[in-house]
């Protein structure tokens, strides 16, 4: 019976330390949750800038509910491109230096919608293989020929262009890695783009508002602009509240209007979110010294994992991996850290390659230096009973 299948899969997964499942939180995001009744120190969150509640945001969401209502009714090329849509796509373009933007309800689907829209049969998309599952998802949807570099591999992936002939070339990769926290060549692969004639298509949902000048993002972080690149970025994460948005040349943007099914049969988001988001690139934009904080958060954490007997990932993002190895291990490494009132979760395969199971410790603006503190001392000790 199908069911029964399904049970005995699950099982499988629960015996190789794979099976995954929820933990409810039910206070509004910071440092400090409360999960499933109890209080947890948290570097679980993508939150960087530890905006998600902040009171200016939160004033402005009511507000925005306060005058054009809940939800927006229909897709935005029915009647639910609402006036906060337009002026946050003006916004953002003009934010991340590009002609124009488009809104979509999340990166996985602004992704899936960019690619399929913009390549297809007899066009090749080059994707670096660490590249998050929404990329995948997309060149596979997208019946495009699919090759995949090493990650980072700049030699392989010229190679792999120069005996591409015929269509169109899209190179696919994250600008932030969002399991390994470090950072794709961006300039170099421009550089590739230029010479064999193909887009760059950058998901920078882990550096926008955290990178660059101002929080303005990864190209801004790496100095570089071009009609090539195509951007993506969500707005869950360091803005703080919920959306994506690409930014490119108006003919691709008008191409993915026309184009990109994720976007074309979806109700829009709810306009107020549109309102919070405005005033969140205000906060991003002024946000210098919760990046100078955050920052130093990065260096603390990183000088006191020193000594550990795992193994902390090069990373200089908020995303800072250390890998134990063993699913097990890693399950009950972070089991360790929750007895001790700190919740970090346990990252396995199949997001991360086998034999390199981790925990993702994410630090936020909002986070303190004791709170840093307080996990060191926690890992220090777990070191010690492991």
């Amino acid at each position: 019976m199908p069911l029964t299948e399904l049970q005995l899969q699950l099982d499988q997964r629960a015996a190789q330390g794979l099976l995954r499942s929820r933990r409810t939180v039910s206070s509004p995001q910071a440092p400090q949750l409360i999960v499933d009744g109890k209080s947890y120190l948290s570097f679980c969150s993508n939150d960087y800038l530890g905006l998600a509640n902040h009171p200016q945001l939160i004033a402005a969401l009511q507000q925005g509910a306060a005058h054009y209502g809940v939800g927006a009714g229909a897709a935005h090329l029915v009647s639910g491109h609402v006036a906060p849509h337009e002026q946050l796509e003006h916004a953002l373009a003009a934010f991340v230096g590009k002609p124009a933007a488009l809104l979509f309800s999340t990166g996985y689907m602004a992704n899936l919608g960019m690619v399929q829209a913009l390549v297809g049969r007899g066009d090749t998309v080059f994707a670096d293989k660490l590249n998050h599952a929404s990329l995948n998802d997309a060149m596979l949807l997208s019946r495009a020929n699919v090759k995949r570099y090493q990650h980072c591999d700049m030699a392989q992936l010229a190679a792999m262009l120069s005996r591409t002939t015929g269509g169109r070339k899209l190179i696919c990769t994250d600008a932030v890695f969002s399991m390994d926290g470090d950072m794709a060549p961006l300039a170099k692969l421009l550089t590739l783009c230029e010479a064999h004639d193909a887009w760059l298509l950058v998901d920078d949902a882990h550096g926008f508002g955290v990178s660059g000048c101002q929080g303005r993002g990864s190209l801004s972080h790496f100095g570089i602009a071009s009609p090539r690149i195509i951007y993506m970025a969500t707005l869950g994460k360091a803005a703080g509240v919920f959306g994506a948005f690409v930014a490119a040349e108006q003919v691709v943007i008008d191409t993915l209007i026309n184009n990109a099914r994720s976007y074309v049969y979806t109700t829009a988001t709810p306009p107020a979110l549109s309102v919070a988001t405005l005033q969140s690139l205000r906060l991003i934009a002024d946000g210098d010294e919760l990046r100078a904080h955050l920052q130093d958060l990065i260096a603390q954490l990183r000088e006191g994992l020193t000594g550990l007997p795992w193994q902390l990932m090069p990373s200089s993002t908020a995303i800072q991996p250390l890998v134990v190895g063993d699913n097990q291990a890693a399950l009950d490494l972070s089991a360790g850290l929750r007895e001790r009132g700190i919740w970090v979760a346990a990252i396995r395969p199949p997001t991360v390659p086998d034999g390199t199971a981790r925990l993702r410790i994410t630090l936020s603006a909002a986070h303190s230096t004791a709170d840093v503190t307080r996990l060191l001392e926690a890992l220090h000790e777990l070191a010690q009973e492991f």
